[in-house]
């Protein structure tokens, strides 16, 4: 009988294993934790592991607390200008990046028109049109400078921005084209008059509009080399034809998305995952032939 083929095998058993080091997550557990991994078919390790226990039998806290939060979450701001900002988050998982962009859309307040009162339209544009399109409009305005304005509040300069806008088109001359640049700031209030059925009312005190002002809003300090004015003058409201005319006051108050997307303070909000590239078992004959792969890794050093 030949040497060796009688011999038994080795019998696996589990306690042979070695221990796994408390206090610390095995690294290939720590890479489903923290990574989306891509492969061939379909990314894996996607959900976020939020159990507190999870790594209990390693001696591991997976329970969210603010403190370990604190510390281990960092933002990075790549780009910011006027228009769009772009920032890492880093240290948290994809669940809590998409709270920050819920966030972003629905719970930040802005200032934006909430009543319009047309006194004349004779355009083509129904008056429910109009006043849906200046709602949208983007205010240039700090909406920390103002109070949310409640159902028991009166129109103030603490939470109202009045504008006012009156464009006609003569009978005769061509049709013209209203922009938002029409748009004017009334920094004293409401100009319209409210009707009033008292007749007998004195003529000599001052007639009552739809805003209560208790000093101008020039004389905000903050808006004293910033004026109040739509932040792109170039929007299209409406074109008018020959013997159209359009009068209105457009009131602008503070609110947040969450009630109506006008308020909402961006157009889109997204956020993706970081990506991270890994080189495996890759020798430096076969960088050195192709060179495509050596200016990539290159770059990534």
């Amino acid at each position: 009988m030949a040497e060796g083929v009688g011999e038994e095998k080795k019998k696996f058993s589990i306690w042979d294993l070695p221990d796994v080091p408390m206090g610390q997550v095995p690294p290939h557990l720590e890479l489903q934790r923290s990574r989306v991994s891509c492969n061939k078919d379909a990314p894996i390790h996607t959900e976020s592991i939020q159990y507190s226990g999870a790594y209990a039998s390693m001696g591991i806290d997976n329970s969210s607390r603010l403190d370990r939060f604190s510390n281990n979450f960092r933002v990075e701001v790549v780009q910011l200008n006027k228009d769009d900002m772009e920032f890492d988050m880093i240290g948290i998982d994809a669940a809590i990046a998409n709270s920050f962009r819920g966030i972003l859309i629905a719970e930040l307040p802005t200032m934006a028109i909430e009543k319009v009162l047309i006194a004349n339209n004779t355009s083509i544009i129904q008056d429910e049109v109009l006043a849906h399109r200046l709602g949208l409009v983007p205010i240039r305005v700090d909406p920390r400078l103002f109070e949310y304005l409640s159902e028991n509040d009166q129109p103030n300069e603490k939470n109202t921005i009045v504008f006012k806008l009156h464009v006609q088109c003569k009978r005769g001359r061509p049709r013209i084209t209203v922009k938002l640049d029409a748009l004017k700031w009334l920094p004293n209030g409401s100009e319209l008059v409210k009707e009033t059925r008292n007749a007998t009312s004195d003529s000599s005190s001052k007639p009552e509009t739809y805003t209560y002002f208790g000093c101008s809003q020039e004389t905000i300090p903050e808006f004293v080399k910033n004026p109040i004015i739509p932040k792109y003058p170039d929007i299209i409201i409406a074109k008018l034809g020959p013997g159209q005319e359009i009068e209105l006051e457009a009131h602008a108050v503070k609110g947040i998305g969450k009630t109506h997307a006008k308020w909402s303070p961006v157009a889109t909000a997204w956020y993706r995952m970081l990506p991270e590239l890994y080189y495996w078992k890759i020798s430096k004959m076969t960088l050195l032939k192709n060179s495509k792969a050596n200016a990539l890794l290159m770059c990534l050093i």
